[in-house]
């Protein structure tokens, strides 16, 4: 009887862990997501004509830091997740198509990418340890929220060049 009771307590508990492996991934991925529709609030409130706006002549343009976003979120969220980047460093960025369909596509696209590979991952693997870009060691949880922390430098960037095109840019959304 007491061997019984050990080993549904010790399934409760592998439970309670399998459990908790999918509230990490799924509180990851929800973030994620708002982060995707925030930035499209960005992409969209922007008109076609200001996608090439610099704010000084050495800047990016407002489609290249969408751009540089979305070559972030797949150079350091393939790192981050452990993947091969689908995209040569910098890629996105040098595009030549620079209209508002076409840097729409590719930055939501991104975000899609991340997200789907966050899906796949476990706790276990979310708490791996290995060295981001080759030399900083972290767990791939802390790496995904250095990828985080990029692409929403970069979006918070982009409400200076929405101001300077005489748009106010879109609510905060932090929930």
């Amino acid at each position: 009887m007491k061997l019984k009771k050990l080993v549904i307590i010790m399934c409760l508990m592998m439970g309670t862990q399998l459990v908790k492996a999918q509230v990490i991934a799924t509180d990851l991925v929800k973030e994620w997501e708002r982060s995707k529709i925030y930035t499209k609030e960005y992409l969209d409130v922007m008109p076609e004509s200001a996608y090439s706006l610099k704010p000084t002549p050495e800047m990016r343009s407002f489609a290249e830091q969408l751009l540089h976003l979305a070559d972030a979120n797949y150079g350091l969220g393939a790192d981050a997740v452990g993947q091969k980047d689908p995209f040569a460093l910098g890629e996105m960025e040098k595009t030549v198509d620079k209209s508002k369909s076409n840097v729409t596509k590719l930055v939501l696209a991104s975000y899609d990418y991340v997200i789907d590979n966050i899906k796949k991952m476990t706790d276990a693997q979310l708490n791996e340890s290995f060295k981001m870009l080759g030399k900083f060691e972290m767990n791939r949880r802390t790496a995904l929220a250095k990828v985080f922390e990029h692409q929403t430098h970069h979006r918070g960037q982009t409400t200076v060049y929405i101001r300077l095109a005489g748009i106010k840019p879109p609510q905060e959304k932090l929930f």
